[in-house]
C-alpha cells in the first residue's frame, strides 16, 4: 500500500528514482527505504529481477497496466507487482476461487472436483492456490472440463509447492492457463506469504466457494477476506461430525449460500458476467449455448457401459469411498473377484472412478 500511495504522489515511478532523501521521505517512505532508492540499490535490484524474471520465460504486471486485474484494484491493499506466467487475459474474465483444507475426505475432494469442473466447462475460469487437497482437485476439475484455470501461488513464479505439483503446473500453462504470484522470483514458501496470497485469491475472484475447511485455516482467511473485499461466498454443507465442516457450516450459519451445484453459484453471479459467459459459450458452439440443457458437465462420451462395469459403478459412490474387501463381498453372488478387477481398472481407465489410498474407490462424477 506504501508503494501505491508513493507512486500515486509522482508524474512518473520513474521520478522517484532522480529524487533527494527528503523528498523520499516526503512521498511518506521510511528512512531505509529511501536511503536504499536514494544510492541506487533500489534500480539495480529492479534490473536483477527483471533479468531473472525474463530467464524463467515469466512477466510481470504493475499496477498502472492493463492486463492488471481490475477487481484486484478494488481491494484495500492491492500488490503494486504481480508476476506471470501464461495467459493474462485471464484475469480480466469472471472466475470464482475454490478454496478448502488440504486434508480433504473423498466427499470434499469430489465436490471440489465436480464444482470446479461444472463452472469450467461454462467458462466461469477457477482461481485457486495449487496447495495439496482441494486446491489441487480445484484445478483438475478445471482442466478436466477443458476450461480455464490460474493458480495463485505463494512463492516466487519459480518456486513450485508443493514439489509434487509440478506436472499439474505444467497442465496449467499448456492448457491456457496461468499461474501468478505477488512476490519475486526466488521467494521460497514462508508461512506468512500465503495469508497475503489469500486476499489475491478473493480479490480477484466474483465469489469464494469453500469445500471443506476446519475451524483455524488458511480458507478461513480467505472467507474473511472475501467478505470485507464484498465478494459473494458460496460454502458446501458436510457431514457434522467431520471436523472439516466446520467451516463452511458456519459460514452457512453466517450467510454464506449454500452449494450443492453449479446452478447454486451460476445464479448469484452479476447478471453482466452470466451475459459474457453465455455470450462466449454460444460463440464457441457455434450459436448452441453449453448450459441451455441444465444438466451437469459430461467429460466423457455417453457411451453405454458394460454390463459389469456398470454394476460395479452402481455400488461406488462420489461423496464417500467403498473399500475394495467391501465391494467384492457385496457382489460376491453376482461377479467373480476376477471380473469386479476388470471392471475398475476399465472404469478407472476411463476416468468415471478414482482409487484412493488403501484400496479405496469413489466416482469422478
Amino acid at each position: 500500500m506504501r508503494v501505491l500511495r508513493a507512486m500515486g504522489q509522482v508524474t512518473s515511478a520513474s521520478d522517484i528514482l532522480s529524487m533527494g532523501l527528503t523528498e523520499l521521505e516526503g512521498l511518506g517512505m521510511p528512512a531505509a527505504a529511501a536511503q536504499f532508492v536514494f544510492e541506487g540499490k533500489a534500480l539495480a535490484a529492479a534490473e536483477a529481477e527483471i533479468r531473472r524474471t525474463e530467464e524463467q520465460g515469466a512477466g510481470f504486471l504493475t499496477h498502472d497496466c492493463a492486463a492488471y486485474p481490475e477487481r484486484l484494484k478494488e481491494i484495500y491493499d492491492p500488490p503494486p507487482v504481480l508476476w506471470f506466467r501464461g495467459e493474462t487475459q485471464l484475469l480480466a474474465q469472471p472466475g470464482i476461487a475454490v478454496v478448502g483444507t488440504r486434508h480433504p475426505s473423498p466427499y470434499g475432494s469430489g465436490m471440489a472436483q465436480m464444482l470446479s469442473r461444472d463452472l469450467a466447462a461454462r467458462g466461469v475460469v477457477i482461481l485457486s492456490g495449487m496447495a495439496r487437497g482441494v486446491d489441487t482437485e480445484a484445478h483438475k476439475g478445471a482442466l478436466e472440463a477443458k476450461g480455464k484455470t490460474v493458480a495463485v501461488w505463494g512463492t516466487g513464479i519459480d518456486v513450485i509447492y508443493p514439489k509434487e505439483n509440478k506436472r499439474l503446473a505444467e497442465q496449467i500453462l499448456s492448457s491456457g492457463g496461468c499461474i501468478l504470484s505477488e512476490f519475486p522470483t526466488g521467494t521460497f514458501p514462508a508461512p506468512q506469504n500465503f495469508p497475503l496470497r489469500n486476499r489475491v485469491l478473493s480479490g480477484m475472484s466474483l465469489g469464494v466457494l469453500v469445500v471443506e475447511a476446519a475451524e483455524h485455516s488458511g480458507t478461513r482467511i480467505t472467507a474473511r477476506c472475501a467478505m470485507e473485499q464484498n465478494r459473494d461466498v458460496y460454502a458446501v454443507p458436510g457431514n457434522v461430525t467431520n471436523k472439516n465442516a466446520w467451516g463452511p457450516n458456519t459460514l452457512i450459519k453466517q450467510g454464506a449460500k449454500l452449494t450443492a451445484t453449479w446452478e447454486d453459484v451460476w445464479e448469484d453471479l452479476p447478471s453482466a458476467a452470466r451475459v459474457e459467459l453465455e455470450e462466449r459459450l454460444q460463440r464457441i458452439a457455434g450459436g448452441g449455448s453449453a448450459s441451455s440443457d441444465g444438466g451437469t458437465a459430461s467429460l466423457f462420451a455417453e457411451q453405454e457401459l458394460a454390463p459389469t462395469e456398470r454394476l460395479v459403478y452402481q455400488n461406488l459412490r462420489a461423496d464417500e469411498s467403498v473399500q475394495l474387501d467391501e465391494l467384492m463381498e457385496r457382489l460376491a453372488d453376482e461377479l467373480p473377484s476376477a471380473e469386479i478387477f476388470t471392471a475398475l481398472f476399465e472404469l478407472e481407465l476411463a476416468g468415471r472412478i478414482r482409487q484412493m489410498p488403501g484400496k479405496n474407490y469413489v466416482r469422478t462424477f
